[in-house]
């Protein structure tokens, strides 16, 4: 099991390497998530402030 870890000398490398893959993976999965939220944050504040619009036209 050492001797994987280890990797022949290029333990670093090879697991630096993992990390920033695996970054990479979770900052595309999180970056479209976090913009999909902002999208439903602002169609809700639209549909509030049109409610709110609407019900203040109506006698």
């Amino acid at each position: 099991m050492g001797d994987f870890l280890h990797m022949g000398g290029y333990a670093p490398y090879v697991w630096l390497s993992y990390l920033l893959g695996l970054a990479v993976v979770l900052v595309n999965l999180w970056l479209p998530w976090r913009a999909e939220r902002e999208v439903w944050r602002q169609l809700r504040r639209r549909r509030s402030y049109e409610e709110q619009m609407n019900e203040s036209e109506t006698p």
